[in-house]
């Protein structure tokens, strides 16, 4: 049981929690109170006033600015999270009234932004004009790590992360992975290349992170031996380029248009496929809007996004 006390406390605590999270991610009085749009005397009173309330200092001089004290780093951090939580409730309540006007973060790898996220996002959008999208690219780690501290609501990765027991995952579309090489290579004429005749050539991929990588990596140890990387990069179009420079050879998802620029791209055997997925957090509730363009994704039927795709066969 809590005590009585705590919850005394915890209750005259409460007004000020955006103060106390500001200070803690500025480390200055005078930029905490701009930032909440307060006199600087007032937030200096406040914090003098909270410290009384507590018993212990929260914060102490530093330099021309302040540092936190333990007491104050413990609240400042409970604050920041609290004021996270009721951001999100804030958000699901508004929604809850208007759910035609909310807004959904999505997050998604570089190359699912061609054809993949324009056609969810566009046929989404014309039943619910008024529901505003904020989108985030970036690698398959860096999306998945957003998702879980809430930064954003839903992802478009591939692989999924079925090992994950706090993320919910449904399966899009199959996207097929082919051999990217210069014209002049000496695998280029071949109609199909086994990974094992990879062994020995220099690789261009991504960087750790991407889930390409990871199944770069994957299909080598397969084939039993260690990839020789020459370059890593962090967007798939630059791995593109420097295959058409001849600085290497890669495993890029098929084009969606036929090759240009001085790359070739040769089939894999056997055939190389990864499964695009759509991500959530497990057991929470999500906002109206976007629930309603999860549910979207999950019943629509993705004709027409390219030859790289095909229905997903499972995960």
């Amino acid at each position: 049981m809590v005590d009585e006390s705590d919850d005394r406390l915890a209750a005259r605590l409460a007004p000020a929690l955006a103060l106390l999270a500001a200070v803690g991610e500025t480390g200055h009085v005078t930029r905490a109170a701009e930032l909440l749009g307060i006199p600087q005397p007032t937030a200096s009173r406040r914090l003098a006033a909270l410290a009384e309330v507590v018993g212990a200092p929260l914060v102490q001089p530093s330099g021309r600015g302040i540092r936190l004290t333990r007491a104050g780093r413990t609240l400042a951090a409970a604050s920041t999270r609290a004021l996270a939580t009721m951001t999100a409730a804030a958000r699901e309540v508004r929604e809850e009234i208007d759910p035609g006007s909310g807004r959904i973060v999505l997050g998604f790898l570089h190359l699912l932004g061609r054809t993949l996220v324009p056609s969810l996002i566009g046929g989404f959008r014309e039943r619910n004009p008024g529901i505003r999208f904020s989108l985030s690219q970036g690698s398959r780690q860096d999306m998945l790590d957003a998702l879980r501290a809430g930064e954003i609501d839903l992802v478009f990765v591939a692989p999924m992360p079925l090992d994950d027991p706090d993320l919910v995952s449904h399966p899009l579309a199959d996207q097929e992975l082919v051999l990217c090489a210069p014209p002049s290579h000496r695998l280029a004429a071949r109609e199909r290349v086994r990974a094992a005749e990879l062994a020995g050539e220099e690789l261009v991929t991504l960087e750790h992170g991407y889930g390409l990588r990871q199944i770069t990596d994957d299909l080598c140890a397969a084939a039993g031996f260690e990839p020789r990387i020459a370059f890593e990069g962090q967007e798939s179009e630059t791995v593109r380029g420097l295959v058409a420079t001849g600085l290497g050879v890669a495993v890029l998802p098929r084009s969606d248009q036929p090759p240009t620029g001085g790359v070739v791209e040769i089939p894999l055997s056997p055939p190389l496929y990864r499964t695009v997925g759509v991500s959530w957090p497990a057991g929470e509730r999500l906002t109206p809007a976007v629930r309603a363009f999860r549910d979207h994704v999950r019943s629509h039927h993705l004709a027409g996004l390219g030859r790289a795709f095909r229905p997903a066969t499972g995960v």
